[in-house]
């Protein structure tokens, strides 16, 4: 059944006007603690080097206040069942620490015409997205479907790499490194010169080559995302078999090899993959507390930033922004182990912060987040390090942590496809 965008000329005059070019609302909330969008950061950070360290634009500001297990019905409506059920879990240890909100996303403006374009003509034929390119699909929504695809295809650069370590936590409280790699990351989607008439699909594009731990060292991951998921594919190369092997299904609830198999393949960045296992709903827009302008958790050691159970919340910066509310319940016919989900989108980017899951005993299972950062260099205010909390088991998973490394995440020219085929990994992995 076809679901056209339904966005006429005089609305989609709207983005750029009352609305950002994006969709969310220019103006601030009531009580101005959600302020107005003024076209977001695009200055440099003072004293930060391109290619290196990221440094914090608001190192100097302190939390406005903290939300406990003691206090948190006070801020009952602005979290998540989540984030409350992780106050509830920890009480002693986790937190969130307010800041003040600074409403930063920005994308340059060719984004910004192409998600215009795409207003006026995007749509979904079932699960197929027909006619986007170069920009948020539909920056006003009318369903949950096109807003997830929002997320899907939010902005994150063009092409760009980064050196990350990726951590279990156990449910004791252990740290334990699964990952020590380089990981390389393009979305064709936003190839400039490119239009909807011309784009073949592929808007993902992954190679992660670890350095280790030991066990894993020069093992390597490849991954090219198609709307079409029966196109989808992902490769890897074991240095023990010293071959390449297709992944039978990168799909779904399979757990990936990007994360030492803890997470699914459709968790990381809190949802990614193919939307046709689920019904999806728009339940509206609220105002909560998500986490958000991350670059003060980069300023921590790896060690000091995941303390016991969970991330330092003396690390995490938290903001209160507009989010839409979107639920996903497992579509008749499809199996999955998570039958009902709900994710938080930040109306400024599209990009999914948080996420909750429950299993098919109806309980609350798992709840997802994600970090975007200040870039002004892409630019952009851009996702990267995200994770979970099993909240049944006490276990959880951080990927793409940075703060260890040399560089923080920086954009570089465009890759060459094979970079991301099963016949490149396999040239890739025996040299």
């Amino acid at each position: 059944m076809a679901s056209n965008a339904a966005v006429s000329p005089e609305q989609a005059a709207r983005l750029g006007a009352d609305l950002t070019p994006f969709g969310a609302e220019k103006a601030g909330n009531a009580d101005g603690s959600i302020p107005a969008w003024t076209g977001g950061f695009n200055d440099p950070i003072p004293g930060e080097v391109l290619g290196g360290k990221r440094l914090d634009p608001f190192a100097s500001e302190k939390p406005l206040y903290s939300v406990t297990a003691a206090n948190m019905n006070e801020y009952a409506e602005y979290l998540t069942d989540g984030v409350k059920a992780m106050l509830e879990k920890y009480p002693d240890s986790y937190r969130l620490d307010v800041y003040p909100t600074h409403r930063t996303a920005t994308a340059p403006d060719w984004v910004y015409n192409y998600t215009t374009q795409n207003a006026l003509k995007a749509s979904l034929d079932g699960d197929d997205l027909k006619g986007a390119f170069g920009g948020i699909p539909f920056p006003i929504p009318q369903n949950g479907l096109e807003a997830i695809n929002n997320h899907r295809l939010s902005w994150r650069g063009v092409s760009w790499e980064s050196e990350i370590n990726q951590y279990q936590i156990t449910s004791s409280g252990k740290t334990v490194l699964t990952t020590d790699g380089l990981l390389k990351n393009q979305m064709p989607y936003y190839f400039q010169e490119g239009s909807s008439d011309g784009f073949d699909g592929y808007f993902w594009e992954v190679n992660l080559e670890n350095y280790g731990p030991p066990i894993r060292a020069g093992e390597r991951i490849v991954g090219r995302t198609n709307l079409d998921a029966d196109k989808s594919a992902a490769y890897v190369y074991l240095t023990g078999q010293r071959r390449v092997r297709k992944l039978p299904n990168a799909c779904c609830d399979t757990p990936t090899p990007a994360t030492a198999g803890l997470m699914s393949f459709d968790e990381l960045s809190v949802f990614s993959g193919t939307t046709e296992v689920f019904d999806w709903k728009l339940l509206g827009k609220k105002e909560i507390l998500i986490p958000y302008n991350q670059n003060r958790f980069l300023q921590y050691s790896d060690e000091q930033a995941i303390t016991g159970n969970h991330l330092n919340p003396e690390a995490v910066r938290w903001e209160k922004h507009r989010v839409w509310v979107v639920e996903a319940t497992l579509a008749d016919g499809k199996r999955h182990q998570a039958t009902r989900s709900r994710y938080y989108l930040d109306e400024d980017t599209w990009q999914a912060s948080l996420g909750d899951r429950w299993d098919s005993k109806g309980q609350l299972w798992k709840t997802l987040w994600q970090f975007n950062y200040v870039m002004p260099e892409f630019p952009g205010t851009i996702p990267q390090t995200f994770g979970f909390y099993n909240l049944l088991s006490g276990e959880a998973y951080v990927a793409n942590v940075m703060n260890d490394k040399k560089f923080h995440n920086k954009p570089v020219e465009r890759f060459s496809t094979s970079t991301f085929t099963g016949q490149g990994l396999a040239r890739q992995g025996s040299r």
